[in-house]
């Protein structure tokens, strides 16, 4: 019978605590390397924090993503454009080759057409330009507040005069607000009185157009009978009641700087939830069972409002160059009371027949 030795470990050893007071060195950094006995190299592989659930910090390493998409859309825009190029030098060569007047003509048209494209291109990067400002004006207001910086406050409010200097109704609510310029020192203070000055009719605008819209909305696809017609309704309804407000707190979105808005406020939705459960309106809605009292159709077209109204308090959170400091942000109930009030009508007349 044969015995197997048994693998012995690495040998112990002993290790020495620095005392008390003393400096200890710093961790090595990401991407370093770190050299041990017998040859042995630990490299330090960089990783980001995220919070789990129960608030504990987990580090996570990154994953790299490859550009492939970004590539793919690349090189087939570059084909088409080579292609377009291509046939319309085609063009131009046969017309001229058929009667040099045509010719003519079809250089004009191309001109006509390259300054035509030319101003839409300044078109949309003066929109998303625009909107990129309104957003660091936003995040500027968000951060002087939360460090208390009296001169980023400043910087702020000029900002926001600035950003309203085309506009001659405005003109007197700037012109109040720069003779307090020096009056006033506290920073909320500050922006409240700016908020107060030069966006409170643009909130009651913006409002109003949300709840016209959710009204439309309701009224609609309450009646259409088709479900196809009530969706063409409802996106074609978000897309104006977005330019809309974008236009009222001076945004000028293209076609690029309205795929921005959107995508900007599809996640503000999804932040603080398509349906505001918490919402006291909507806990009215629930516990009445407007949508099951009265009609189903009617009931559908309340639902459809009450989410187009959510969409517009979205887009107005999205659009606003300022947070809400001192008026409390509008509530589904400013904006949807009255469509509700209506169903509510609805159905008692429905249950008195």
């Amino acid at each position: 019978m044969t015995h197997t030795p048994t693998p012995q470990g690495p040998k112990p050893r002993a290790f020495r605590l620095p005392p008390a007071g003393t400096e200890t060195a710093a961790p090595p950094s990401p991407g370093t390397e770190t050299a041990l006995p017998d040859g042995i190299r630990v490299v330090e592989e960089p990783f980001e924090i995220v919070e789990a659930a129960d608030g504990v910090a987990v580090p996570v390493a990154p994953r790299p993503r490859a550009p492939w998409a970004t590539l793919l859309l690349s090189a087939l825009g570059g084909l088409a454009s080579l292609g377009i190029g291509l046939a319309v030098e085609r063009l131009i060569a046969d017309l001229f080759s058929a009667a040099p007047w045509l010719g003519i003509v079809a250089l004009v048209l191309l001109a006509v057409a390259v300054v035509a494209l030319l101003a839409i291109v300044w078109r949309e990067v003066a929109g998303v330009l625009r909107e990129r400002r309104i957003e660091a004006l936003r995040g500027d207001a968000l951060d002087a507040l939360r460090s208390r910086d009296h001169s980023a406050a400043k910087a702020v409010v000029r900002s926001l005069s600035a950003l309203y200097a085309e506009r001659p109704a405005m003109g007197a609510a700037r012109a109040r607000l720069a003779a307090l310029d020096d009056q006033i020192l506290d920073v909320e203070d500050r922006i409240g009185i700016a908020e107060a000055e030069l966006l409170s009719a643009l909130d009651r605008s913006a409002k109003a157009a949300v709840a016209e819209a959710a009204k439309q909305v309701s009224a609609v696809t309450a009646l259409s009978p088709r479900a196809i017609v009530d969706v063409g309704f409802v996106i074609f309804a978000a897309v104006r009641l977005l330019r809309r407000i974008a236009t009222i707190y001076g945004g000028r979105p293209g076609l690029f700087g309205f795929l921005r808005l959107a995508r900007a406020a599809l996640a503000h939705l999804a932040v603080t939830g398509s349906v505001a459960v918490g919402d006291s309106l909507v806990q009215q809605v629930l516990g009445l069972g407007v949508a099951a009292r009265i009609s189903a159709k009617l009931g559908e077209g309340v639902l459809n409002g009450l989410m187009t109204a959510r969409f517009g308090l979205a887009a107005l959170a999205v659009c606003r160059p300022l947070p809400f400091t001192r008026e409390p942000p509008p509530r589904l109930g400013d904006v949807a009371g009255e469509l509700l009030r209506g169903g509510g009508d609805t159905e008692g007349r429905d249950g008195s027949r």
